[in-house]
């Protein structure tokens, strides 16, 4: 995700190339919003919001072991890749 695809103004995310090889608009929470402004302000990303170690985009397998780190550190015991986050968006809290 690049940069300029944080839309502030209109509190929306532009996803490129998303399923279907569509490009598709998501919802910016305020909350990220602050977290995301943090983080720039630290890390003074160039061109991709999160970047690898010398720039540019972090390869797939980094993502990977990220994601497995983190729900490592969260004691997540069901098995979830990557993917799983697409399916889990806007779902917290949702009762039918």
């Amino acid at each position: 995700m690049k940069i300029k695809d944080i839309d502030s103004s209109r509190m929306v995310i532009h996803v490129k190339g998303a399923k279907g090889k569509k490009d598709r608009i998501t919802l910016l929470s305020e909350k990220v919003l602050v977290k995301l402004r943090s983080y720039f302000k630290e890390y003074k990303p160039k061109e991709y919001l999160f970047e690898g170690q010398f720039g540019g985009t972090y390869s797939t397998r980094s993502v990977q072991e990220i994601f497995f780190s983190a729900c490592r550190k969260a004691k997540i015991i069901k098995d979830a890749t990557v993917h799983t986050l697409r399916h889990s968006f806007a779902t917290q809290g949702v009762r039918i």
